[in-house]
């Protein structure tokens, strides 16, 4: 047992007195909570303290080649804030709106929003209007920043719309404070709302949650505690979309840890290689879909990958297969998965050092600004290491609440500070966390619970199988059973039958797959997670499905 604590197991961290897991990572110094202090400024605070000079580079334009140093961020990022303060007379609290793909725009524009005190809330390009007056309705925006092509979808607001990709913005970016920047400055609390990002939406209607400036400098602390020493910064790619909660945070860590960020605006599989080709990318950051395509459906022997040493996958769970395809494919590349909620402002549990990569299908471990619990769903008692259950977390990285929903609040964020966060779960005798699958989604088979998320890795490792989902499908006698959602491989010619026989061969008997339909595509959100709720409308009796 710990020494200082004696109920805290020194393996796991789990606390046999309170049955709640503990960080087993050197405690971090959050700065002190009373501070007036942005996001921005503890990222550019820490990236100033960092041995690479401030004309290294900061972003780089995937496409044309352009290269922002992390001077010129700066000075970019002064002028924006200085024109949206005294010109736009944008004002503390105010929230804009940013519906963009990625570009080297983005990330100064949310560096300039948040130093002067306005809320960011970046929503998916490809949204429907429909879509986006929800979250307009949710987030009350003052102000949008869109494209030409994006801009028709949004209603009219009191500062208009600003076109990122417009000369007027890229003046703006341009304009030289004509008196101290300190003048047009405002003090901003480290409990001041910094952003609105958009949940998922996998069950159900979006919801708006809000991170505070505090939520995000707590898992920026995390990531630099953890940060390897080099003798050069690392270049790092990011395939996932700056909307979401993993490419927002990854902007503010990157800059952080002085990183140079290569940014695509429209994301190419294999314009994404010739990329880690071209800027020698290091570390990708990227969602399960991609893994699962550099394995199976991309030549990639055309590319030097020799530089990519890292793959960090997040979003959704990655299966034992999938890994050891990669593996296999790209044995010096280590490949790594983490786990985090927008509701969490990002990571929470994650893995440090390159020996811990070997645990196959674990996230890794907690992080230093958090407390967790596995919890029983029926009983609400919480459970030792190696049971099943709800994962509960605590910690200054968890948000505000959901906008405009104290319902949703209230069911999320329980006694004592704990975040419910709905996902099915477990830590190992080593305090490696595996996630089963989300609660909500287990398929209740004549009273046995099927993940499947675990059916879905079976499927995804048949050779002739691109990619799979599955779903509970309503049955009178049994309630509810096993449906897949299968697409093959070009020229497969796999059958029905097939698929099911390959699953029963591998699974108890209750978690066959008894019904499949084929599909062109798996409807997924940015992050790779399964949109379920779209193929449970697809799935109706009258389909071309087949059922034993």
């Amino acid at each position: 047992m710990d020494q200082k604590n004696p109920t805290i197991d020194p393996k796991n961290g789990f606390n046999s007195k309170t049955k709640t897991f503990h960080s087993l990572r050197p405690p971090i110094n959050l700065p002190p909570q009373h501070l007036p202090l942005t996001v921005t400024a503890y990222a550019l605070s820490l990236q100033a303290t960092s041995p690479w000079p401030r004309d290294s580079v900061a972003l780089i334009d995937s496409a044309t080649g352009q290269k922002i140093t992390y001077s010129d961020l700066i000075r970019r990022m002064n002028s924006l804030a200085f024109y949206l303060r005294t010109v736009i007379k944008l004002s503390k609290g105010d929230t804009a709106f940013v519906l963009s793909t990625n570009s080297v725009e983005v990330p100064i524009l949310y560096f300039a929003l948040l130093s002067i005190g306005v809320v960011v809330t970046p929503a998916n390009p490809l949204s429907t209007e429909s879509e986006i007056s929800r979250q307009v309705e949710l987030s009350n925006p003052v102000i949008a920043f869109a494209l030409n092509s994006t801009a028709h979808k949004l209603p009219k607001l009191r500062f208009g719309t600003i076109l990122i990709d417009s000369p007027e913005f890229n003046s703006a970016m341009q304009t030289k404070p004509w008196f101290n920047q300190e003048t047009y400055r405002v003090e901003v609390y480290q409990s001041d709302l910094a952003a609105i990002m958009y949940s998922s939406g996998t069950t159900g209607r979006v919801k708006a949650v809000m991170l505070t400036h505090r939520n995000l400098t707590s898992v920026i602390t995390g990531y630099y505690s953890v940060k390897e020493e080099t003798r050069t910064a690392s270049v790092v790619l990011y395939t996932v979309p700056l909307f979401h909660t993993y490419g927002f945070l990854y902007v503010f860590k990157s800059v952080a840890l002085s990183e140079t960020v290569v940014v695509m605006g429209r994301f190419n599989v294999k314009k994404m290689l010739k990329a880690v080709e071209d800027f020698r990318v290091q570390r990708l950051a990227t969602a399960p879909p991609l893994v699962v395509a550099l394995v199976k459906g991309v030549v990639t022997k055309d590319f030097d990958l020799s530089s990519l040493e890292w793959v960090v996958s997040g979003g959704a769970p990655l299966g034992k297969d999938a890994i050891a395809a990669f593996t296999e494919k790209f044995p010096i590349v280590l490949l790594a998965q983490g786990y985090g909620l927008t509701e969490t402002a990002g990571g929470a549990f994650g893995f440090v050092g390159r020996e811990a990569c070997r645990r196959w299908g674990s996230v890794g471990k907690l992080a230093a600004y958090c407390e967790a619990k596995i919890v029983d769903p029926d009983t609400g008692e919480a459970l030792p290491p190696c049971k099943q259950g709800e994962l509960w977390l605590k910690g200054p990285s968890i948000m505000k609440g959901y906008a405009a929903d104290p319902e949703a609040t209230a069911a999320t964020l329980v006694a004592d500070g704990w975040l419910r966060t709905g996902d099915l779960c477990y830590v190992d005798e080593e305090g490696f966390m595996f996630v089963v699958d989300r609660l909500k989604e287990l398929i209740k088979y004549k009273g046995y619970q099927v993940a499947p998320v675990e059916l879905e890795q079976l499927l995804q490792s048949h050779p002739q199988i691109s990619d799979a989902a599955v779903i509970p499908y309503p049955d009178e006698e049994a309630g509810q059973i096993p449906m897949a959602f299968v697409v093959r491989q070009p020229q497969s010619s796999l059958s029905e039958a097939e698929i099911m026989d390959f699953v029963a061969k591998k699974v108890a008997p209750y978690k066959k797959i008894r019904r499949v339909a084929f599909i062109n595509s798996i409807p997924k959100n940015p992050a790779g997670k399964i949109l379920r709720k779209e193929l449970r409308k697809i799935a109706t009796p009258a389909g071309t499905s087949s059922k034993l």
